[in-house]
C-alpha cells in the first residue's frame, strides 16, 4: 500500500471570518498531498506531463468532520487506492498533528489524457508503480 503523510500549517488566508478553514482549502491539501506522495515514490507529476500525459480530476469528494482552524498543524494521510487502465484513484484523511481528531476524509479520481484531453491508457511508468508497490487495479 502506498501510503503519505505531509504537513500543513492553516494560515490566516485559508479562514474566513469565523477563523474556520474555508471549505476548498481541504481539496488544495488533497492536491498537496498527492503531489507529495508522487514525490515519496520518486516520481514528479511534471515528469508525467514530459511523457504527453495529465491526470484531470473527474470526481472529488470530501466529508467535513471537524474544522480546522487559524495556525493548526494539520497531518494530509494519502493513499493510492488503485490505478486502473486509465483512471487513478487517491484516498485521504485531514488530521490534527497528533492523528487523534479526523478533520475530513474523502477522495479524487483521476482521468489520464493526452495534451488534448482524449482519454488515454494509464502510461507504463504510472503502471510500474503499480506492480512495484502491489497498488490494486479496478
Amino acid at each position: 500500500m502506498v501510503h503519505n503523510l505531509a504537513q500543513i500549517r492553516v494560515i490566516y488566508a485559508d479562514t474566513d471570518a469565523m477563523g474556520i478553514v474555508y471549505h476548498t482549502n481541504y481539496i488544495k491539501w488533497f492536491e498537496i498531498g498527492r503531489s507529495e506522495t508522487f514525490r515519496q515514490l520518486g516520481l514528479l507529476y511534471s515528469e508525467v506531463e514530459k511523457h504527453g500525459f495529465n491526470l484531470p480530476v473527474t470526481e472529488v469528494y470530501c466529508k467535513y468532520l471537524l474544522p480546522a482552524k487559524y495556525d493548526q498543524l494539520l497531518i494530509v494521510e494519502t493513499i493510492i487506492d488503485y490505478i486502473s487502465r486509465v483512471v487513478i484513484k487517491f484516498n485521504y484523511n485531514i488530521w490534527d498533528e497528533h492523528r487523534k481528531h479526523q478533520l475530513t476524509s474523502g477522495y479524487t479520481i483521476h482521468a489520464c489524457t493526452n495534451a488534448e484531453g482524449k482519454v488515454r491508457r494509464i502510461p507504463p511508468l504510472l503502471l510500474d508503480l503499480k506492480a512495484k508497490y502491489n497498488i490494486k487495479g479496478e
